[in-house]
């Protein structure tokens, strides 16, 4: 009985196998940030860490790049803001910034020279409420003289002249980082406060949920007082319009690229920029153009903290053109940040601050003007809401 050939099946494992082969030096005492990113970190969230740095070094690092920042979680408390935040911004590598209102309050501890300290998670919780202490994991504050002296800064500022009105946050937090900045240069420890340091550099700062924090208790709570002089109120509209007017522009000008650190909120509010211009405003776009994700969440739950790029492709949030320039980094952001930070430094050269704050105004208007030009058929609601 013969016995049946099978039919020879062509391989072509090169398409595969094109990538660097895994066989690093030993690591040196004297090894380069550089080298050891680039040569070390070769595989799993050490590769991706290592493709998320050559991904700044090689797209973001272009002056036609617009950078957007979110940040989620308690960052600011773990000092990523005097370390890494600050002088990635002074580097030019971040243009905007979306984040939690906790994150802007914490900031303000260091502008005020109120101590945060080193702790431990394996405490009594009961006995440190006792003893007026709060705590963030290992992070550890004194309620009275920390919590309750900023709340108390922050109330005098907030009945100044310049916060009676109506306005975004974005607005909000630049009048709030010029007197952080003041303070800052009496308390004389350096650049402390990132929103100190985005007013000195023109950043736009956001935050999507202004009520879901501190800053926004403290606001509601001078409201009680007396509510027809009092008049500082924050408008989520001006923030969305804003914002999409950022990215708009970047899109126009260039690319439009984000870092996204953690997820929730800020990293919806920062995103959600490319379907306000396609399907609410309906501009035609495709989406941004860079993205790195460095996150804790995992996907499979449903959580926009854990969504990857790809999702966000269906969306319109990211460039489906652009999906393999994309990087989702697993982990914990406390021990990424400081490596991404000193590789930037090290690898690129400085970048011309944008000064995005300096040109919300007609940013805003070229933003407007698309809109009209994209949807004559708006009209007929303005003469509606007119006529109302």
């Amino acid at each position: 009985m013969k016995r049946k050939r099978h039919k020879r099946v062509e391989r072509h494992p090169e398409k595969y196998l094109g990538g660097k082969r895994i066989l690093p030096q030993a690591i040196s005492a004297g090894m380069s940030i550089q080298r050891l990113v680039e040569e070390s970190m070769l595989a799993y969230n050490g590769g991706r860490l290592r493709a998320a740095c050559l991904l700044l070094k090689e797209k973001y690092s272009k002056q036609d790049v617009t950078v957007g920042l979110s940040l989620a979680g308690a960052l600011t408390p773990a000092g990523l803001g005097p370390s890494c935040i600050i002088p990635l911004m002074n580097h030019g590598f971040v243009d905007w910034i979306v984040a939690t209102g906790a994150n802007m309050y914490h900031d303000m501890h260091f502008a005020f020279d109120l101590p945060l300290h080193q702790g431990s998670p394996k405490i009594n919780d009961c006995d440190l409420r006792k003893n007026g202490v709060i705590r963030i994991y290992d992070i550890l504050g004194d309620y009275y003289n920390v919590l309750l002296k900023t709340d108390k800064e922050l109330r005098r500022i907030l009945v100044r002249p310049e916060f009676q009105k109506e306005m975004g946050t974005q607005e909000f937090y630049y009048q709030l980082g010029k007197v952080l900045n003041e303070y800052e240069k009496k308390n004389g420890k350096g650049e402390v406060s990132i929103l100190a340091a985005a007013y000195r550099l023109g950043i736009p700062v956001f935050t999507s949920s202004p009520g879901d924090s501190a800053i926004g208790m403290n606001i509601a709570g001078l409201e009680l007082l007396i509510p027809k002089q009092y008049k500082t109120r924050i408008n989520p509209s001006i923030d969305v319009n804003e914002s999409t007017a950022i990215v708009f522009e970047a899109k126009r000008k260039g690319k439009s690229a984000v870092i996204l650190i953690g997820g929730g909120s800020p990293k919806n509010f920062m995103l959600q920029t490319e379907p306000q211009i396609q399907e609410i405003l309906r501009i035609p776009e495709m989406g941004h153009d860079y993205d790195i994700n460095i996150t804790d969440a995992r996907p499979d739950t449903g959580g926009l903290s854990g969504a990857t790029p790809s999702e966000a492709v269906s969306w319109g949030k990211i460039d489906p053109t652009k999906l393999e320039e994309s990087v989702v980094c697993y982990g914990d952001i406390t021990a990424y940040f400081p490596i991404i930070t000193a590789y930037v430094l090290k690898t690129t050269l400085k970048k011309r601050p944008k000064r995005l704050y300096d040109r919300r105004k007609e940013l805003s208007l070229k933003l407007k003007k698309a809109y009209f030009e994209n949807n004559p058929e708006i009209m007929e609601l303005e003469k509606l809401l007119r006529k109302n």
